[in-house]
């Protein structure tokens, strides 16, 4: 009985530290869906505008 209940304690001592790590390691894995939930503050670039400027560039670098 006397083992039973060392072997008991023990296991009582780690309990809180296991339940420490697993909390640290835990929390950065279920942060993600919560952040990626909230999508209506992300806030977008305009879009720019095609002046067509590459190509003139191409084709007056071009050697001839």
């Amino acid at each position: 009985m006397n083992r039973i209940a060392a072997n008991t304690l023990k296991t009582l001592r780690l309990l809180p530290r296991a339940a420490l790590i697993l909390m640290v390691l835990a929390a950065p894995v279920l942060a993600v869906p919560m952040m990626r939930a909230d999508t209506g503050s992300t806030i977008e670039a305009p879009a720019l505008r095609k002046s067509g400027v590459g190509f003139v560039l191409l084709v007056s670098l071009q050697r001839g």
